[in-house]
C-alpha cells in the first residue's frame, strides 16, 4: 500500500493524492510511505522516483545495518524499529530531499503511523520533510525505552526473588533476559552512531538549525546504551553468583557425603571382621559380645560424627540465596 500526503503552498494537507500530483507547482512538500508494498509498488522507486539502484537494492534485500548515505538531491537513511516483544529490528527506509520524503518499511510500524497522523499539527507541516525525519527517528527511539523498562523490572523482581523461584528457574529467566539485552543491543548502538554522524557530518547544513533536536534524540541513545550495559553486568552478576552458591553448594555436599562414608568406613572394618567364617574366635563365644561390639561401634561413629560436625563437614547451604547475595554485597 502507498500512502499520500501532501501539503501546499498554502499549507493546507490533502492525503491519498495521486501519486502524479506529488509534483504540482501548487505542492510545497510531499510525504510518500511505502506501507507493506506488493512488488508493483516497489518498482516505483526506480520508474516514477528514480532513486539510485543501490539504495534501493539496500530497500528491498535483507535488513541492513542503520546508516546514512549522500546523494545528489536526496539523503538515504536506515533505520531500525523494535518489532513488538520479540525484539527484532525491523527496517525503515527514509529517502529526504528538500521538498520531499519517502518512506519505506515492510511490515507496520507504529512509530511511522503516529507520525503519519501527528502531521496534521500546523507546525509540523510548516517545518517541512527534515523535520518529518525528525520526528520519525525520535519515534522510534522512543519506542526503545518501554522494552528495556520491561527487561529491568524482571531484573528486579529475579534480584529481589519475592516469589522464592527455584534456581534453576531464576538463571533460565536470566539468559533468556541476556539474549533480549543483545538483540537491543544491536539495534540501539549502530542507531547511536547513525545519530553520532548526523549530528557531526558537514554535508547536512540544512540541518544544523535542528541540530538540538538530534542531539537529544543522541542523549536518549546514550541513556540507552547505558541501561543495556548496566543490565548486562546485573545479569553477569546473577549468573556468577549462581554458579558460585551452586559450586559451593557442591562442595558442602560432597563434604557431607565424605563425612558420612568416612564415619561408616571403622563400622564396616568392624562388621567385616565378625562376619568372617573362622572357627577360633573367643569373641563369638563370649555372652556380651555382641553388646559390646555395638556400643564400641556406636561410641566411635558418634565421636566421628561429632568431631565432623565442629570441624564444619555438616553445614549445607540453606536458605533464599538470592538474600545471601545481597547481604554478601553489603
Amino acid at each position: 500500500m502507498i500512502r499520500t500526503c501532501v501539503v501546499t503552498k498554502e499549507f493546507e494537507i490533502l492525503y491519498d493524492v495521486d501519486l502524479t500530483l506529488v509534483n504540482s507547482p501548487d505542492v510545497s512538500w510531499y510525504w510518500v510511505d511505502f506501507h507493506e508494498p506488493t512488488d508493483e509498488e516497489s518498482a516505483l522507486l526506480a520508474s516514477f522516483f528514480r532513486f539510485h539502484p543501490l539504495a534501493i537494492e539496500d530497500c528491498l534485500e535483507y535488513v541492513q545495518r542503520p546508516k546514512l548515505d549522500f546523494y545528489d538531491r536526496y539523503l538515504f537513511v536506515v533505520l531500525h524499529a523494535i518489532a513488538g516483544m520479540t525484539l527484532e529490528a525491523e527496517e525503515v527506509d527514509l529517502f529526504v530531499g528538500q521538498n520531499f520524503i519517502v518512506s519505506f518499511h515492510k511490515s507496520p510500524i507504529h512509530a511511522v503511523d503516529e507520525v503519519w497522523e501527528r502531521l496534521k499539527h500546523e507546525e509540523d507541516v510548516q517545518q517541512g520533510p527534515f523535520h518529518v525525519m525528525y520526528r520519525l527517528i525520535d519515534k522510534l527511539v522512543d519506542d526503545y525505552f518501554p522494552p528495556l523498562y520491561h527487561i529491568e523490572d524482571v531484573l528486579n523482581d529475579l534480584e529481589e526473588n519475592t516469589n522464592n523461584e527455584p534456581i534453576h528457574d531464576i538463571i533460565e529467566k536470566v539468559f533468556d533476559l541476556r539474549g533480549d539485552l543483545s538483540k537491543l543491543r544491536r539495534t540501539i548502538v549502530p542507531m547511536r552512531d547513525l545519530l553520532y554522524r548526523i549530528i557531526h557530518s558537514d554535508r547536512l547544513q540544512r540541518m544544523k538549525e535542528r541540530q538540538l533536536y538530534f542531539h537529544d534524540i543522541y542523549d536518549h541513545l546514550l541513556k540507552l546504551s547505558e541501561m543495556i550495559e548496566t543490565n548486562r553486568e546485573i545479569t553477569a552478576d546473577i549468573r556468577d553468583s549462581y554458579l558460585s552458591l551452586n559450586s559451593n553448594r557442591m562442595n558442602n555436599i560432597m563434604m557431607t557425603f565424605t563425612a558420612i562414608t568416612t564415619i561408616f568406613m571403622p563400622l564396616s572394618f568392624i562388621a567385616g571382621i565378625y562376619g568372617m567364617n573362622f572357627e577360633y574366635m573367643p569373641e563369638l563365644h563370649w555372652k556380651y559380645g555382641y553388646f559390646v561390639v555395638l556400643a564400641a561401634m556406636a561410641v566411635i561413629g558418634m565421636t566421628m560424627f561429632i568431631w565432623f560436625k565442629r570441624n564444619g563437614w555438616f553445614q549445607l547451604l540453606k536458605g533464599d540465596w538470592a538474600k545471601e547475595e545481597r547481604e554478601r554485597r553489603r
